[in-house]
C-alpha cells in the first residue's frame, strides 16, 4: 500500500515538474516569437523562394515558369558577362583583401604604442570606416578621381598631367580597390585588440636574447595574432565578394566592364532586366562560391593559425 502511494506521489510530482517546464518553455518561445517570426518570414522563406525561382523564368510581371537547369546552363556556357564579372570580382578580392589586412596591421602596430593623444589618433583613423560604405563617399570618390577631380588638380600643381582614373580600364578597378583599403578602420580595431592581448613578457624575453624588431614581429606578433588575422581574412573575403555600392556609384561597372563586379551584375539582371529567376541562380552560385572559399580558408588555417589551447599550434 505504501509503495502504491509513493508511486502515485512521484508521478504527481513529475507531472507538476513537467507542466512547469512546459510553461517555462512556452514563455521562452513567446519572448523570442518576434525574432522567430521575422526569421521565418523575412529570412528563411525568401531563401527558399529564391532557390525555387533559380529554376524558373520569372520577370515579376508574370507567374514563374519552371525551366529546370536552364538558368545555370546559360550562366556557365552562354553568358560572357558572367565570366567577366567573375574575373573582376576575383581580381578585386585577391588584391584588396591582402592589401587591407597588411595596411590595417601596420596602422594597428603604430596605434598600439602608448603616447599622449593616442585615443584621438585612433578615433581619427577609425572614422572613415563609419562612412566608408555610404553612397555619399562613393560620390566623393568619383569626384576625386574624375578627369577634373581633386587628384588631378593636386597633380597639376606639381606639373604632373593627370588622367581619367575611373574612365580608364587600366586604372578604374584600382580606384575601387583603393576605396576598399581606405575603409580599414574596423579591421584595424580588431587587430589593435589582438595586439593588446599579446603578453609583453614575450617581447621582453626576446629583447634579452638580442632579437631584432623584425624577428619579434615575425616570431611573436604574427603567430600570436594569427587567429585575429584569420578572422579578418574570412570577413574581408566575404565582404569583398559582395562589393556593390562603389561599383555602381563610382564607375557604374565601366569602363568596358572593367569594374563590373558580380554583385553589380546580379543587381542589373534582377532590377534592370527583371530576370529574377536568373538573378536568383546567380545569387545561389555566389553563396556556394563564398561558402567553398570559406571552407577552404578554414582547412588551410590549420597550417598557419596558432591557438594557445593547441599547445603550440594547430596540426
Amino acid at each position: 500500500m505504501n509503495t502504491k502511494v509513493a508511486t502515485t506521489s512521484t508521478r504527481r510530482t513529475l507531472f507538476r515538474i513537467s507542466r512547469k517546464s512546459g510553461e517555462s518553455n512556452l514563455h521562452g518561445y513567446l519572448f523570442i516569437s518576434p525574432w522567430l517570426i521575422g526569421f521565418l518570414l523575412l529570412t528563411l522563406w525568401p531563401i527558399a523562394q529564391s532557390f525555387y525561382l533559380s529554376f524558373t523564368d520569372y520577370s515579376l510581371l508574370a507567374s514563374p515558369v519552371w525551366t529546370g537547369m536552364d538558368n545555370y546552363k546559360r550562366m556557365f556556357f552562354d553568358d560572357a558577362d558572367f565570366v567577366q564579372s567573375l574575373k573582376v570580382t576575383f581580381t578585386f578580392v585577391l588584391v584588396s583583401v591582402p592589401l587591407k589586412l597588411f595596411f590595417s596591421l601596420m596602422v594597428a602596430q603604430l596605434l598600439s604604442k602608448s603616447m599622449k593623444g593616442m585615443s584621438l589618433y585612433r578615433t581619427m583613423v577609425y572614422f572613415p570606416s563609419l562612412i566608408g560604405g555610404s553612397i555619399a563617399v562613393s560620390i566623393l570618390w568619383r569626384n576625386m578621381f574624375g578627369v577634373d577631380g581633386y587628384i588631378n588638380k593636386v597633380l597639376a600643381v606639381f606639373g604632373i598631367e593627370g588622367r581619367g582614373w575611373i574612365s580608364d580600364p587600366d586604372s578604374a578597378l584600382w580606384t575601387l580597390i583603393l576605396l576598399n583599403v581606405w575603409q580599414f578602420g574596423s579591421t584595424m580595431v580588431i587587430f589593435l585588440a589582438g595586439l593588446k592581448q599579446i603578453p609583453q613578457e614575450l617581447y621582453e624575453s626576446a629583447s634579452v636574447d638580442g632579437a631584432a624588431r623584425w624577428r619579434k614581429f615575425y616570431h611573436i606578433t604574427l603567430p600570436m595574432l594569427s587567429p585575429v588575422m584569420f578572422f579578418n581574412l574570412v570577413l574581408g573575403v566575404i565582404g569583398s565578394f559582395q562589393m556593390f555600392t562603389a561599383a555602381l556609384i563610382v564607375t557604374r561597372g565601366g569602363p568596358m566592364h572593367a569594374t563590373y563586379t558580380y554583385a553589380l551584375f546580379l543587381f542589373e539582371k534582377a532590377f534592370k532586366h527583371f530576370q529574377m529567376g536568373y538573378a536568383s541562380a546567380l545569387a545561389w552560385v555566389l553563396l556556394l562560391m563564398v561558402a567553398l572559399i570559406t571552407v577552404l580558408n578554414f582547412y588551410v588555417s590549420r597550417f598557419w593559425v596558432f591557438y594557445e589551447t593547441d599547445g603550440g599550434g594547430r596540426k
